[in-house]
């Protein structure tokens, strides 16, 4: 389970890649995929939640692949 400390921690990071960056403007796209990144690191879970409502998933199949993709890495 993810602690507030966590989630500060994955704001903060991904803030901090943001504006190193050289982009004016930032899609949420773009956002999304950097804290996706993040939680698949940190929390599997985390991960797999955000991502059915980031890739929003439109049916069983959509979240049965990503599952195998990440039952895959390990």
């Amino acid at each position: 389970m993810l602690k507030a400390e966590d989630v500060r921690r994955i704001v903060d990071e991904v803030e901090r890649e943001l504006i190193g960056g050289s982009a004016t403007e930032i899609q949420s796209k773009k956002i999304g995929e950097l804290v996706g990144k993040r939680l698949k690191k940190l929390d599997k879970i985390a991960y797999i939640r955000f991502s059915s409502v980031f890739r929003r998933f439109v049916d069983l199949e959509d979240f049965e692949g990503e599952l195998k993709k990440l039952l895959k890495k390990k």
